[in-house]
């Protein structure tokens, strides 16, 4: 059986301003926009080369807007892709690595400042927020684990 990922649903507050902050800021494709009823709105964008999207709307969760955290988008460089963030505007969190330098803690405990310090592929992160306090990472992957 094939299991793909292809749909996150994320809990907003506001929807006019997540699908700003998502396409505008942060550079992700409007894939749908459908306002159906005062109830009932439906948006999905995607991030750039990805292949799983992003939900939300009004009434697509009964998440309270904010509480989704830990979504990881992947980067081949990890610097670089801090400095576009914040160059758009967004705070970003990082280059990070985990004290173990196996993958992150949860929250800051662990953090070492600066990427990895060989660059190993999965070792170094960086984190942001959107508006509603939804919780982001990159992760730097620059050779995939065997069998991806």
């Amino acid at each position: 059986m094939d299991l793909k990922l292809e749909v996150v649903v994320l809990p907003v507050a506001d929807v006019d301003r997540a699908k700003a902050f998502y396409t505008e800021r942060l550079g992700f494709r409007l894939d749908a926009d459908f306002p159906v009823d005062d109830g009932y709105r439906v948006v999905q964008v995607t991030p750039p080369g990805s292949e799983c999207s992003i939900i939300f709307g009004t009434g697509v969760t009964a998440a309270a807007p904010g509480t989704l955290d830990g979504l990881h988008l992947v980067v081949t460089d990890i610097e670089k892709a801090v400095a576009e963030l914040t160059e758009r505007g967004i705070e970003v969190e990082g280059p990070f690595r985990d004290a173990t330098g196996v993958f992150h803690h949860a929250g800051t405990v662990g953090r070492v400042a600066g990427p990895h310090p060989d660059r190993a592929s999965y070792g170094s992160f960086a984190a942001f927020a959107d508006p509603d306090g939804n919780g982001w990472f990159l992760q730097e992957v620059t050779r995939r684990a065997p069998g991806r």
